[in-house]
């Protein structure tokens, strides 16, 4: 049987900071062996098309209101700009729950704002952009002190992460989903960042 993972989806979402991450879930070419890939459900405020930042257009699978804790096993909320504003309030409401209820949410970028001002950061282990601006944007956040100056944080089943590192907020959530040995990530990761041909042979043999 498929795991489950929903994508949120909306207008001006930030396409390119998921793309690592929904593509091993979906063809799952380097999971342990047995795992069959990830469904992913994306999942918008509604039934409707939106158009994210690099003009690609997504019909959400099912509206938020529809979606279920049963069988789930994260939210992946991407960046975007306009994670401050009241629209966000239905997914923020449903990741608080799914914390609560030990399923793994994943926020980067723009969505850890979204978190922050949700009062999800205040308490628990995390990253964003920058923390001064982090402070600017949400008033209402009280995190300082459980911040980390890191590309990518996770805390129990939170995990938050900088905009600028979708590479490791894809580690993150793939470890936290206990997709692929430590051995595979490691390997997955430093080919991706470095570019050095002996790391696809170091991932080849890992899978093998």
């Amino acid at each position: 049987m498929n795991s489950t993972v929903y994508l949120y989806v909306f207008d001006t979402m930030s396409d390119w900071e998921i793309g690592y991450v929904t593509a091993e879930l979906n063809s799952g070419r380097y999971f342990r062996p047995g795992l069959a890939p990830v469904k992913i459900v994306t999942v918008g405020l509604e039934k409707s098309p939106v158009t994210t930042m690099g003009g690609l257009k997504i019909m959400p699978d099912q509206k938020v209101d529809e979606c279920s804790m049963e069988g789930v096993d994260a939210l992946i909320l991407p960046g975007g700009t306009t994670w401050t504003e009241a629209v966000h309030v239905p997914i923020l409401k449903m990741a608080e729950r799914y914390v609560k209820e030990g399923i793994v949410v994943g926020a980067i970028c723009g969505a850890t704002l979204g978190l922050a001002q949700a009062g999800l950061l205040d308490s628990r282990w995390h990253t964003s952009n920058d923390l001064a601006y982090l402070k600017m944007i949400c008033p209402s956040y009280t995190g300082e002190d459980y911040y980390k100056v890191e590309s990518a944080v996770t805390d129990g089943n939170l995990i938050t992460a900088s905009g600028v590192a979708p590479l490791e907020f894809s580690v993150h959530v793939l470890k936290a989903l206990d997709v692929g040995s430590p051995k595979t990530l490691d390997a997955w990761y430093r080919l991706n960042k470095t570019h050095e041909p002996k790391y696809f042979y170091e991932l080849m043999n890992s899978v093998q």
